[in-house]
């Protein structure tokens, strides 16, 4: 249940800037939040699809509600499909064993993962935009750098907030056990 909420309040962040009315550029929860999600899972592959579902209601809301923007199928399906498979990377790497190093490089492979298949769909799909060259791709992804930093520092951050509270209440619980057995 607690996976869940994390889930759903870090789609929710994605909504911040445009609540606070600022840009907010990058700064979310939605990969650290994605990456717990996945490490909650056991055997429930399932559950990859409400995941998606919340993540995708927000794309729809920030798109065609917040932002009166055409909504691009094609685009989002591959967002869609990276966030995907994120949650079945974290349930694959952080369910059994969550080290620092694991969480820092999931944070890692999160925030760069995402960075460059949301530009290179952006390129892709939003033709428009950006010309379908090799130059046309380099400045997609050098406008997209500064979410990039941005959203590795806040997802290596909330990351570190998120399993390191987790850690800390799982040891306490074990301390707890521990003492109530000493007891008997």
């Amino acid at each position: 249940m607690a996976a869940y909420l994390v889930l759903i309040l870090a789609a929710l962040s994605r909504c911040l800037p445009l609540w606070m009315h600022s840009s907010g550029i990058g700064v979310t929860a939605a990969g650290a939040g994605l990456l717990f999600f996945g490490s909650r899972l056991k055997r429930d592959w399932w559950q990859v699809l409400p995941a998606v579902a919340i993540m995708a209601c927000v794309d729809v809301y920030l798109t065609v509600i917040a932002y009166g923007f055409a909504f691009r199928p094609k685009a989002y399906l591959v967002s869609w499909a990276w966030e995907a498979a994120l949650v079945l990377f974290a349930a694959a790497v952080l369910s059994k064993k969550q080290t620092v190093g694991r969480v820092v490089g999931s944070a890692l492979f999160s925030a760069t993962g995402f960075f460059l298949v949301s530009n290179g769909a952006v390129w892709l799909f939003a033709e428009e935009v950006y010309p379908h060259t090799f130059a046309g791709l380099m400045m997609c992804y050098e406008a997209g750098l500064p979410f990039y930093r941005n959203d590795a520092i806040a997802t290596m951050v909330i990351c570190g907030v998120l399993f390191g509270a987790a850690a800390v209440l799982r040891e306490f619980a074990v301390d707890k056990d521990a003492v109530a057995v000493r007891e008997r």
